[in-house]
């Protein structure tokens, strides 16, 4: 008896095996073809390019999540702060007792006026801490695009995310003024490659029209959806969950991305090392000194700088004339996401079909924008406020998405395709208006007021807007062609796959080259050497 019930006992452990293992061999060979799939993605140069874009429209997303996120968190913080470092009533009796009469009065004097003082101090701190930012950006981005076009695109993002993911620790767990300084000017760093490597990048996966600009605009969403979804979600989960959780969900997020950017770009290997010592970019000096460029990046300063300006004071000025309500002054943006996307995938629609108008596209961007700038100082009530704000949006979306391909296809034809130190240039860009606006938009107003400071916004965007008649022969300058195109059937994949040719246009007599007939006709010597090296 003994040996049939030990038998039957073998028997169920085996068969309690076999169930065991049933599961687990389901999950290998979930996980075997998980990894084939994935290994064929990463092969496949469509699928491999689209996850690349997905990397870096999570990288620009977060990066302005982080920066729109603090807006409802870090008033009330340093506020916390300020009545924190007060001294509690008890104190100051105890101290008016043994004080003699005269600086009892001088201690009631200074009592009066504190609150006044220290609301002017907090937000002197609030507006310098949000330029922080853009300042550390301004001054990184003429180092950072030269770096990035040595070392390739991958690298450099991966280092942002990097910084990204630290800065949004060190937001997490700041505890005082400095920290919260060192944070947000930590961001700026990471913002200085993240964001021009992912850009660069996106250009270089998508060398031919219409798909740069369609992944372009891609990315521009993801920019709009990120600055407009940060506050609210920043408010809740300060609200309900404290103020570590909304900065750790955005660490956690950095921390993927970069992961996934190891996986699919794999920086680090032999081939990646290879690509970054072929081609050597075009200087950022010389591409600033370059007339159609310096056109573009003028009319991405002018079209930022209302919205730059108008986000720190609209708040007041509504509170003021329109005695909007804590929500209105929160919502007045939120519908701005609908036609900032509209004007993104319209631009991308007719610069598919009439990619020579690209230009036109942005002048008719700087006259909605001018327009609407000038429209908000007459609004009374909530809703032609928000109709004019989003007549801003729309105009951002139409200049953005028409002159960042704009860019890549200047450098394309003049220069060397690479393209780190021209979207270096469009960051810088971008910044100057973002570090001058929480910083002298508040003085503006005080000393001129609302309306003088939006009529100044949205004459300037009007005025602009005959400059990009400048790049109207732009589209006739001569794509270059790959080495690829031409000796094999398959299309490039990117600048580090294979370095361009450039197809010479007329030549002079002498048989230098010669670029079409344009506006800057007098500038073109500069790179007749240039062009006979390259």
């Amino acid at each position: 008896m003994e040996p049939a019930a030990s038998a039957g006992r073998g028997r169920g452990r085996g068969r309690g095996r076999g169930r065991g293992r049933g599961p687990l061999r389901a999950a290998r060979a979930a996980a075997v073809k998980l990894s084939e799939a994935a290994g064929a993605a990463l092969q496949d140069p469509r699928r491999h390019r689209r996850l690349v874009l997905v990397i870096v429209c999570v990288a620009l997303f977060l990066d302005n999540m982080l920066y729109m996120v603090i807006v409802p968190i870090v008033p009330d913080y340093i506020a916390g702060m300020q009545k924190a470092r007060r001294p509690t009533p008890g104190t100051e009796v105890s101290t008016l007792q043994l004080s003699t009469p005269a600086s009892v009065s001088a201690n009631r004097g200074n009592t009066s006026e504190s609150p006044t003082a220290a609301t002017e101090n907090e937000d002197v701190k609030i507006g310098v801490l949000f330029a922080s930012k853009a300042i550390l950006q301004l001054l990184v981005n003429p180092l950072s695009g030269p770096f990035i076009d040595r070392m390739s695109y991958d690298v450099p993002l991966l280092i942002g995310l990097g910084v990204l993911f630290a800065s949004t620790l060190l937001f997490a767990f700041a505890e005082d003024y400095a920290t919260l300084f060192a944070a947000r000017s930590l961001q700026g760093l990471g913002s200085a490659f993240a964001d021009t490597s992912g850009i660069a990048m996106i250009a270089d996966k998508y060398p031919e029209e219409p798909e740069r600009s369609r992944a372009l605009g891609v990315a521009l969403a993801f920019i709009s959806f990120g600055s407009l979804v940060a506050p609210p979600f920043g408010g809740f989960l300060y609200q309900f969950a404290g103020k570590h959780t909304p900065f750790l969900v955005l660490a956690a997020v950095s921390l993927l991305d970069a992961l996934l950017l190891l996986v699919v770009a794999k920086p680090f290997s032999a081939a990646t090392r290879a690509r970054a010592n072929l081609p050597v970019g075009t200087p950022i000096h010389r591409l600033m000194l370059d007339p159609y460029i310096a056109v573009v990046a003028g009319a991405l300063t002018t079209c930022n700088i209302p919205l730059a300006f108008l986000e720190p004071t609209i708040a007041t000025w509504m509170e003021h004339t329109m005695a909007a309500s804590e929500w209105e002054t929160g919502m007045a943006w939120l519908p701005a996401f609908v036609p900032h996307v509209l004007g993104v995938y319209l631009t991308v629609r007719l610069a598919a079909r009439y990619p020579h108008l690209q230009w036109l596209y942005g002048a008719l961007g700087l006259a909605v924008i001018g327009a609407s700038s000038c429209v908000v100082p007459a609004c009374r009530s909530f809703a032609p406020l928000v109709v004019s704000l989003c007549g801003l949006c729309f105009g951002i979306a139409l200049v953005d998405t028409a002159l960042l391909p704009t860019l890549a296809f200047l450098v394309d034809v003049r220069h060397v395709s690479v393209y780190g130190s021209v979207y270096a240039i469009a960051d810088i860009s971008y910044s100057v208006a973002y570090a001058l606006g929480p910083i002298v938009a508040g003085h503006i107003v005080h000393s001129l007021g609302f309306a003088q400071l939006s009529l100044g916004m949205g004459l300037a965007n009007l005025l602009y807007a005959p400059v990009l008649l400048l790049l109207r022969n732009v589209g006739l300058l001569r794509r270059s062609r790959s080495e690829r195109d031409v000796l094999l059937e398959e299309p490039p994949q990117g600048l580090y796959d294979a370095v361009r040719l450039r197809e010479r246009p007329v030549s002079d007599p002498d048989g230098a080259p010669r670029s079409p007939s344009g506006p800057f006709d007098e500038c073109e010597d500069v790179y007749n050497n240039y062009y006979t090296r390259s």
